[in-house]
């Protein structure tokens, strides 16, 4: 495991959203910007993030548009209103990246397949997988993360889900405030 107090701005951020930066609606999905939530802590995380790390992405299953919840036109409004909200904060994103495929497609692009890490690092070629971190509240984020290379760090968010394997922290910003400050 990395150290996190010897990052030097060479390393690139993963970011889950639902569960990690906001409020995740249980057996159901956010539909527009006022149902999104930022857990506390979160917004303040982005400001600490981006004085640390070269990249911070965002990598999302979005199956409710593949369920037809809602369009990818309103999962555009909705992020539009997250990175507004965490520029305002003084943070920063790089890069989005959503998945809008059901589960039950064969292929697809979603996690734990690192289609949207590759997208990333198309757009951003000097990302170096060995040099990130994936940062999540599922199984399936630790898959990609463990996929992609990368070193993962669990957000325990679900009382239920629990994992001995990978470090872990209990928000966004307890994980924003083990790391170093350049």
């Amino acid at each position: 495991m990395q150290d996190l107090q010897n990052l030097k701005n060479e390393w690139s951020l993963f970011l889950d959203r639902d569960g990690v930066i906001n409020e995740r609606i249980m057996d159901g999905y956010i539909q527009t910007p006022s149902e999104f939530v930022f857990l506390p802590g979160s917004l303040e995380a982005f400001q600490r993030f981006s004085s640390i790390f070269k990249y911070i992405f965002i990598v999302t299953n979005q199956q409710g548009i593949g369920k037809g919840k809602m369009s990818a036109e309103e999962l555009e409004k909705i992020h539009h209103y997250m990175l507004n909200q965490i520029q305002l904060a003084g943070g920063r994103i790089d890069g989005i990246y959503f998945c809008p495929d059901l589960a039950s497609k064969k292929p697809n692009c979603r996690k734990p397949g690192i289609s949207m890490a590759l997208r990333a690092k198309n757009e951003f070629p000097d990302v170096d997988f060995s040099k990130s971190f994936m940062v999540g509240d599922t199984k399936t984020d630790m898959e990609f993360g463990k996929n992609a290379g990368m070193q993962c760090i669990f957000i325990q968010t679900h009382k239920k889900i629990t994992t001995n394997e990978f470090q872990s922290f209990t928000s966004l910003y307890q994980f924003a405030h083990a790391l170093n400050q350049p």
